[in-house]
Formats: C-alpha cells, sequence, structure tokens
C-alpha cells in the first residue's frame, strides 16, 4: 500500500471503522482450545434482543458511504435464532454483512442458501492445521478437519467467496506451508492469520516467540507474492516486514540464510507449484485495534477488537459513534501515543502493534507489543534465552 493510501485510510479511520466485529451470540457447539470465549451451547444471559440488535445496525447505517462492513461472529453466529431477521432488517439499510461460522451441523447448505439469498457473499471458515491430528485437537472434535474442508468446498461451489482463518501458535507454526497448500488445493484466494494471544481457553497454550513471529511474517510475505491475500490479526508488524521487503526483496534471502524456522518454511513453500493466479495479491489495509475496528460483545459491550477486554462503553447507553470517535484509548491508539519502541518506531502508522497483546502481557494498551522483534522485550528474552 503506498504512503498516501495509507493516510487516506487512517484518516477515514478517525470518523469510521472499516470493520464492526458483532458478537451475535456466546452459543456454540465447538470447544476450541485457543478461543477468547468459554464454551458454552447455550446463549448467554444479557444477549441483544432483536430490536437492540435493529438500533445498533441503525447506527452503523448511519456512518459514512460505504458503511463498515458488519462480521457477523459469535460463538457461532448460526445460534443466533434471529440472524436471518437481522440480516433482513441491515440489508433493507445498505449495509454489507460477512458472516463468520462455525463447522457445525447449522452450517447447512440449506441455512447457507438462504443467506446467499440475502446478500451474504462472504464467509469466513478456521482451518488450524494441514491434518486431522492438529486440527482436531485445537478445535475439541473428532472428525471436525474433514468437515472443514468439506465446508470449504461447499461455500465456494454456492458463490461465496471464502476466507480461511488460522490461529497461529507453537503447536500448529511448522503446518503454515502445508496449510497453504491445502488453501491452494480448494481454489482459498484469503487467508486471515491470527497470531496467538494467551487471552481465555488460549491462556493454556504457547505463543510463538517474537523472532518465529517474524519469521511466519516473512514466509506469509512469500504466500502473497504466490497470488494469495494475506490479513493478519494481532500481528499489524506482518506491514512493516513487506514494507521492508518491497524496499530490498534481499531481505527474504537474509533472512533465510540467518533463520532455519523461516528457511524451512520457505522451502516446504517452494515444494508446492505455485497456484495459476495474479503475481501478487491485493495489500491488506492498515487496521487494527480500536483503528479501523470495533468490537460489540453479545451484551452490547464495545471494545477496541474481541481480544482486548477493556470495555469502552455499552451500545444500550451510550452512542457508538461517539465511543469511536472520541474514547480517549481509541484516541491514543489512532495517533500512535504508545509506549516504549511501538512509541519510537517510525512504523507506527503503519503497524502500531497489537494493544490486544501489550494490554495482555503488561496491562496497559498503550505498552509496547512483546510480540514483534524490535522491541526492548524482545531483545532482552533473545538474550535471556542465549
Amino acid at each position: 500500500m503506498s504512503e498516501r493510501s495509507v493516510e487516506f485510510h487512517l484518516a477515514r479511520y478517525d470518523t469510521a471503522p472499516h470493520l464492526v466485529f458483532w458478537e451475535t451470540t456466546k452459543a456454540c457447539g465447538l470447544a476450541c482450545r485457543h478461543c477468547r470465549a468459554s464454551a458454552q451451547t447455550e446463549p448467554a444471559p444479557g444477549e441483544l434482543t432483536f430490536d437492540e440488535g435493529c438500533r445498533l445496525l441503525d447506527r452503523i447505517a448511519s456512518w459514512s458511504t460505504p458503511s463498515p462492513l458488519v462480521i457477523l461472529t459469535g460463538g457461532d453466529c448460526l445460534r443466533r435464532r434471529d440472524l436471518d431477521e437481522l440480516v433482513a432488517y441491515g440489508r433493507e439499510r445498505h449495509i454489507r454483512f460477512a458472516l463468520s461460522p462455525s463447522v457445525t451441523d447449522e452450517l447447512s447448505p440449506e441455512r447457507l442458501a438462504g443467506l446467499f439469498a440475502q446478500g451474504i457473499r462472504s464467509v469466513s471458515i478456521s482451518l488450524d492445521g494441514d491434518n486431522p491430528a492438529t486440527h482436531d485437537a485445537i478445535r475439541g472434535i473428532t472428525g471436525h478437519f474433514e468437515r472443514t474442508l468439506a465446508a470449504l468446498d461447499t461455500l465456494s461451489a454456492m458463490g461465496f467467496r471464502v476466507q480461511v482463518n488460522t490461529t497461529v501458535m507453537r503447536k500448529n507454526a511448522s503446518e503454515l506451508a502445508r496449510i497453504a497448500h491445502l488453501l491452494d488445493q480448494h481454489q482459498i484466494r484469503t487467508w486471515e492469520v491470527f497470531f496467538l494471544i494467551g487471552v481465555g481457553r488460549g491462556a493454556e497454550l504457547d505463543e510463538v516467540t517474537p523472532d518465529i513471529a517474524e519469521d511466519v511474517c516473512h514466509f506469509l510475505v512469500d504466500v502473497t507474492e504466490r497470488g494469495t491475500t494475506v490479513r493478519t490479526v494481532e500481528a499489524p508488524f506482518f506491514r512493516r516486514v513487506q514494507a521492508e521487503r518491497r524496499a530490498a526483496p534481499s531481505r527474504g534471502d537474509e533472512r533465510a540464510a540467518t533463520s532455519p524456522f523461516y528457511a524451512s518454511l520457505r522451502t516446504e513453500l517452494l515444494r508446492f507449484p505455485a497456484p495459476e493466479r495474479p503475481e501478487t495479491a491485493s495489500h491488506s489495509l492498515a487496521t487494527g485495534d480500536g483503528r479501523g475496528i470495533i468490537f460489540v460483545g453479545h451484551d452490547g459491550e464495545v471494545y477496541a477488537s474481541g481480544f482486548l477486554p477493556v470495555s469502552l462503553g455499552n451500545v444500550r447507553h451510550d452512542d457508538l459513534t461517539e465511543i469511536y470517535q472520541r474514547h480517549p484509548d481509541l484516541v491514543r491508539m489512532r495517533r500512535g501515543d504508545l509506549e516504549g519502541e511501538c512509541g519510537r518506531c517510525p512504523e507506527r502508522q503503519l503497524c502500531g502493534g497489537s494493544r490486544a497483546r501489550a494490554f495482555a502481557r503488561f496491562g496497559r494498551v498503550t505498552a509496547e507489543d512483546p510480540a514483534c522483534s524490535h522491541t526492548e522485550w524482545a531483545r532482552r528474552r533473545r538474550l535471556a534465552l542465549v
């Protein structure tokens, strides 16, 4: 993305988000070990009512044209029994929706056909391993890997734009090249990669080290060069790596010469033939926690993201526009008023670090991101491991 394009989008993000994530329900039939939510099969008390959901959609529709894309998530959004009615209400107000369901019996062709008829065209599905042993262990259900691959094919055949979401953790980082190959085999062109933060059930799993995170970012740049659009969640430093590689393409070779892990991912990726796609994929937008993104919980609580558990207000009694534009935490995040290396970094507008990870580690939303290899925290950890 050019510097002028970055500035344009950042200016827009001061007044309205690009994405609104709505946790329509807590109910879900899975018990994924890394999920931010607690496993439960039924809706949690206090869930926004239909009328309250409609008022939320009215507020979103009032934002500038085009209005933000609303990601219907959960739990499992398909367990929200009035979901179709909410979508119909929003579509009448020209709201664009995307769906982020779980792969369960709720994800039936009949249900999907109804949502497609209502105008939903984008669906994201999670895939966290290149084999049943890894994926099923993370998702908590035997046979879920094969069901997920089948769901990807069904969605594509029905005409949906399909995105695969993958959570990177120590357990599956070495499988990323093979997961990329699976995406090629199933003709998936958009890959969203979430870098684990130790919250919720994810606290039981290990985040990758800062050096491994940097390796994964270099690998993801390689993936984009084969025509796949890559987006990252809680890893905005991926955009820094992209910019560095565009400015000096030899950095990839230099990284491979000094990092065995990146070299192994790169070598494995090159074993697979590149698909017939455009030479490069589209670039990700410079969004981050509270910058182009806002999250509304099942009970109306508003957060900078789904992984930053600091409430900014509640749509039941606070205006979402006012929260987004004026809350002091969000203003500081968008200005780049940050601590440590994140505050000094010349790429803080392009990147800005993960505010959710900073809070999880240090208890402050403005702290430096400990997963970035450029931070003092990462340097100290690297020395401790020598």
